[in-house]
């Protein structure tokens, strides 16, 4: 779930963008968001392992650091969904702009979210081996991508075009790091984007059969993975093509094999960037319904949304998603090609939120167990306190550096007005129905 949640758009179409804001040193972006994300899930295997619930770390934002934090974390954990999957129809709709460049993306947009919406009615079983298919078909095409690009580097098939391949492309056009350090600094937006959605391994905690043992396990495996995903794609990339010439045009992985004249190759790629763009809606879809399915539960969303349909899915919740993603069909014919960067900036801003509030949720849980009670702890985050406490900085200082930049100031003035409404919504709305209970 958490691979094919975090595996999809940011990857084949976003890393275009931390590509040229970086240069070759966006890999160095890549480790350190990297390593912040593996902190930020070991804060929650300790408290999924801990006490495993349906909406995950809303409930245990709401337990330990008051129910305002939990609505605040839940809602913007259902806002990062929307927009993320926002952004990866946007994305299908370039991807078969390669094949059908002369059918209007809206059409292929539309359909998408009606077979993604028929999906998630299905039963959970069905949903999980759909995944589980979507997922090993891009991590398997992720594994090709990186054997062939090192293939193509060592054997030069790349000298038929105007430039060379190898490692020495990482420094030949401006050096390794072209743009300075604040270059690396602007890509960390698009970077952690990247990284989004890999919390869903929380929401499934109290779906898996055995939490103690597949939560630390899944949480061990996949950050270390995906982060061997990212870097390894990313560096045989940019070894083949001049990072400077990666453009966002389609998928970067689908453009660098066209234009190599491999054409079925960059065919093969297409159909694999389109399967990695549903498996994300389908995952995102999923972790966002079940949220919001626990929030209910608690008085903290709509009742309506715990209704279970015959199969034991949330339908309306799933209904809802689908709905408010056609969304989608109407920015296709509005939003200009720098609009990817926007979606994904306000996606990051909803995405650190929820990471920080996790960490603080982990922090708060510690102050309130007992010596021996900590002990007792069956996956326990690593270099504590040090390690969660730096990761919270890290999370801050991303936030802020939204409104650093001219192209992500957009993303913090949204993101903080969406939280003053939820804040105001919950106050006005929540609180009062609660305090009757």
């Amino acid at each position: 779930m958490a691979l094919g949640s975090a595996i999809g758009t940011g990857l084949f179409y976003g890393s275009a963008s931390a590509i040229q804001a970086a240069g070759p040193a966006v890999l160095i972006a890549y480790m350190i968001g990297g390593a912040a994300v593996f902190m930020v899930m070991r804060a929650l295997g300790e408290m999924a392992v801990h006490h495993p619930v349906p909406g995950s770390f809303a409930h245990y934002a709401s337990h330990y650091m008051g129910p305002l934090a939990g609505f605040l974390t839940g809602w913007n954990y259902v806002f990062e969904m929307l927009v993320v999957c926002l952004a990866d129809i946007t994305a299908f709709g370039a991807y078969m702009g390669f094949w059908f460049p002369h059918v209007e993306p809206w059409i292929w947009v539309l359909s998408v979210v009606l077979i993604i919406g028929a999906l998630n009615l299905c039963h959970v079983k069905i949903f999980g081996e759909m995944e589980f298919w979507l997922s090993i078909i891009k991590v398997s095409a992720i594994i090709a991508m990186i054997v062939g690009g090192a293939f193509l580097m060592f054997y030069g098939f790349g000298q038929e075009t105007a430039h060379s391949t190898g490692i020495s492309n990482l420094w030949e056009y401006g050096g390794f790091m072209p743009n300075g350090v604040t270059g690396v600094i602007a890509s960390l937006a698009i970077v952690m984007f990247a990284f989004g959605g890999i919390e869903v391994i929380g929401i499934t905690a109290s779906e898996a059969k055995d939490p103690e043992k597949t939560i630390p396990k899944a949480i061990n495996a996949v950050p270390i993975r995906i982060l061997l995903f990212y870097g390894l794609t990313l560096f045989v990339l940019m070894c083949i093509y001049p990072w400077n010439q990666i453009g966002l045009s389609g998928s970067p992985f689908v453009q660098i094999f066209s234009s190599l004249n491999i054409s079925s190759a960059a065919n093969i790629l297409n159909i694999v960037v389109i399967t990695a763009a549903i498996s994300a809606i389908n995952s995102d879809i999923f972790g966002a319904g079940r949220m919001m399915y626990g929030m209910a539960n608690e008085g903290q969303a709509p009742k309506a949304f715990t209704k279970l349909s015959r199969n034991g899915v949330p339908w309306v919740t799933v209904l809802v998603m689908s709905v408010v993603m056609l969304i989608g069909v109407y920015l296709n014919y509005l939003i200009p090609d720098r609009i990817f960067v926007i979606i994904a900036s306000i996606a990051t801003f909803a995405t650190v939120w929820v990471w920080l509030m996790i960490l603080l949720s982990q922090v708060a849980m510690r102050r309130k167990m007992s010596q021996e009670e900590v002990k007792k702890l069956k996956f326990p985050v690593p270099f504590w306190p040090v390690g969660p406490l730096l990761t919270i900085a890290f999370m801050i200082f991303v936030i802020a550096l939204l409104g650093f930049f001219e192209n992500t100031r957009v993303a913090l003035i949204v993101g903080i007005a969406w939280v003053i409404i939820l804040s105001l919504t919950y106050f006005i709305f929540v609180k009062k129905q609660t305090s009757k209970k």
